[in-house]
């Protein structure tokens, strides 16, 4: 396998799994159409939310017959050993995180079929003026214990979006966050309907249940918890597209738990540059480079 230092997979922790990564229970999660985290029913937090921004997800991005297309040509070529189980092909620069370094390299571009997606995604709100200078597919199956840890994505290179198409099946990502701050939950209840409601005022009137009565008009406060208790599953169906960008980028680490890999699971990612790589940043020159040679879209893996 690909593992190295702390990571770990199946195939290298063998019969005996002595020490499996950590997977807790994320307690919220995440509402495309509210855009806020619901406390999950069976945590502490259940009927309370908070906005959660820095999302967008929209389901059935490409079709049935696009998704095996894609696939198909993936698997004509090879996949390379990635840590913590998974296999991997980049489409990209060869840089050196720990030395800032960064040059084309073998580079030839983006795939192929990779221009029809990257042209679709101008439809989406968000993703206007993005331009991938790099492609990720990453391969995860539950026979490899295939996982990626908490992590952010590098911002010194990588710009603000980024962009994954989930194929094959559908997973979770876990949103987790190592602040020192507090979290202010609002409570969820409506009394007029039940539903979610968005949260309003410093103070919120709801409906409560009190020494078993129901229906007493009571007034709830804003609950502050440390962002450290908090966790928020993002759930990917198959054939959807995430942007991760402000704080769901630069706060929250994202990760995919080997629980949450039930058949194979491929990621294809993308990623844009960085303010000092694009226009009138200090690396202007060499972002302009890698990007006319990514929007060739005539790439094999590096």
């Amino acid at each position: 396998c690909g593992c190295k230092g702390i990571r770990s997979c199946l195939l290298c922790e063998g019969p005996a799994q002595a020490a499996p990564p950590p997977q807790g229970e994320d307690n919220f999660t995440y509402c495309p159409a509210t855009g806020l985290a619901k406390g999950n029913e069976r945590s502490e937090f259940a009927g309370w939310a908070f906005p959660f921004p820095g999302v967008f997800l929209t389901e059935e991005f490409i079709s049935e017959d696009e998704e095996s297309e894609i696939v198909e040509l993936m698997d004509r070529d090879d996949w390379k050993p990635s840590q913590s189980g998974r296999k991997k092909q980049d489409y990209g620069p060869k840089v050196n995180f720990k030395k800032q370094r960064l040059k084309a390299g073998s580079f030839t571009g983006l795939p192929s079929f990779s221009k029809k997606i990257v042209a679709q995604m101008k439809a989406c709100s968000v993703l206007g003026g993005f331009l991938p200078v790099e492609q990720c597919n990453l391969d995860y199956m539950p026979e490899r214990g295939s996982a990626i840890d908490p992590h952010f994505d590098d911002w010194w290179l990588w710009g603000e979006r980024l962009v994954s198409l989930n194929l094959l099946s559908k997973t979770v990502l876990s949103m987790s966050c190592d602040s020192e701050d507090s979290i202010q939950l609002f409570p969820t209840f409506s009394k007029e309907n039940g539903e979610l409601s968005p949260p309003g005022s410093l103070t919120q009137t709801s409906a409560c249940k009190n020494s078993g009565e129901e229906g007493i008009n009571c007034v709830l406060s804003p609950r502050l918890v440390p962002s450290k208790e908090v966790t928020v599953a993002i759930h990917l169906p198959q054939r959807s597209l995430v942007v991760l960008y402000g704080d769901a980028r630069y706060k929250w680490k994202h990760a995919i738990y080997r629980k949450h890999i039930e058949h194979r699971r491929i990621c294809v990612t993308f990623r844009e540059l960085s303010a000092e790589f694009s226009a009138g940043g200090t690396q202007e020159d060499l972002g302009k480079e890698l990007l006319e040679i990514a929007l060739s879209f005539q790439g094999r893996p590096v």
